[in-house]
């Protein structure tokens, strides 16, 4: 057979091959196609009434009306998150599983080397759902009426002071040391059980000093019983003006208790995309907006992309803070 002649033929085989395979790839159907089609599982790892409980199903519930489809909220609480993350990690990865973390959960992945995962490697990011700031306040019997008279006065009587929060190695622990890191103070840190018995310690003047949501504090500051400094955001914020940042006095100081949602590092793209652009709608809903502005918290609805790179540069910061500051937290 000439070259010519083989040539002819080769091709023609190939082309007869490609017209087979054809409708073989036409019937591989898109996974995202049809999702979703049965009821989604949202893991909150932490207990209800927390406000990752609150933002998880305000979430849940705009989906399940976007979709029709019943999105079901799950509390998984233990290891401070680790046990609702770890289930989410282990989870099919069909897109059918999906957790709410908080910025808690970005420390513990900084400082904790046993956890039975890798946040950015076992999981992916959906979307940053809110951002939400601490307010710095303390008993009104602690000398100064600002940040910068608050410093001084905790610089000229180290370890006189105590600050209290929600837990070891939570980010109220991490807000207290980043202050006292910046600021080159010694405090006493005092670890509770929740946000709710540092407010109460920090009444009793059992210590002296918080970090805590503004939701939680006001009606304690209305009555007298508590004085808030600062905010720990990066910027003022519309729902309390008159308070300034603690970056305004502390160049650096930042602390964001961020929620977000993460699903397994296996689903595939395309769902990941359909679950995000979901989220995404329902975060930009006025009666979504209004509903988290009430204790402070912005909406987001960031990329997966944005997200990823988010959580990243959380964990870097931590773990710097921990190295630098010589933290003792696992």
């Amino acid at each position: 057979m000439s070259k010519t002649k083989r040539e002819i033929l080769s091709a023609a085989v190939l082309s007869t091959a490609a017209a087979l395979a054809l409708p073989l790839y036409a019937a591989q159907p898109n996974p995202a196609d049809s999702y979703p089609s049965r009821p989604i599982r949202f893991i909150i790892p932490f207990e209800p009434g927390a406000g990752t409980d609150a933002t998880a199903r305000a979430i849940a519930a705009k989906l399940s009306e976007h979709w029709k489809q019943q999105v079901i909220a799950d509390n998984r609480t233990g290891g401070a998150g680790a046990v609702g993350v770890e289930l989410t990690k282990n989870a099919p990865p069909d897109g059918y599983t999906i957790c709410l973390i908080s910025a808690s959960i970005s420390v513990s992945a900084a400082v904790n080397s046993k956890l039975p995962y890798n946040l950015t490697r076992d999981l992916q990011g959906i979307s940053q759902a809110t951002s939400l700031f601490y307010a710095l306040y303390t008993h009104p019997a602690v000398p100064g009426a600002n940040v910068k008279e608050l410093i001084a006065y905790a610089k000229a009587n180290p370890d006189k002071l105590n600050f209290g929060s929600s837990g070891t190695g939570g980010l109220q622990h991490l807000a207290g040391e980043l202050f006292d890191y910046l600021t080159g103070v010694r405090m006493v840190h005092i670890p509770y059980k929740g946000s709710a018995p540092v407010i109460v310690a920090v009444i009793g003047n059992q210590v002296q000093v918080g970090y805590g949501t503004l939701i939680g504090l006001r009606p304690h500051m209305q009555a007298g019983r508590l004085k808030i400094h600062a905010i720990t955001a990066a910027n003022r914020s519309q729902a309390a003006p008159e308070l300034p940042t603690i970056g305004e006095s502390v160049p650096g100081y930042v602390v964001d208790q961020w929620y977000g949602v993460i699903t397994g590092a296996k689903v595939p793209a395309a769902i990941v995309r359909k679950l995000n652009a979901a989220m995404v709608e329902a975060l930009k809903l006025p009666e979504v907006v209004q509903k988290f502005a009430a204790d402070g918290s912005t909406t987001v609805g960031s990329t997966p992309e944005q997200f990823n790179t988010h959580v990243k540069s959380e964990i870097a910061k931590w773990a710097k803070l921990a190295k630098e500051a010589k933290l003792d937290l696992e």
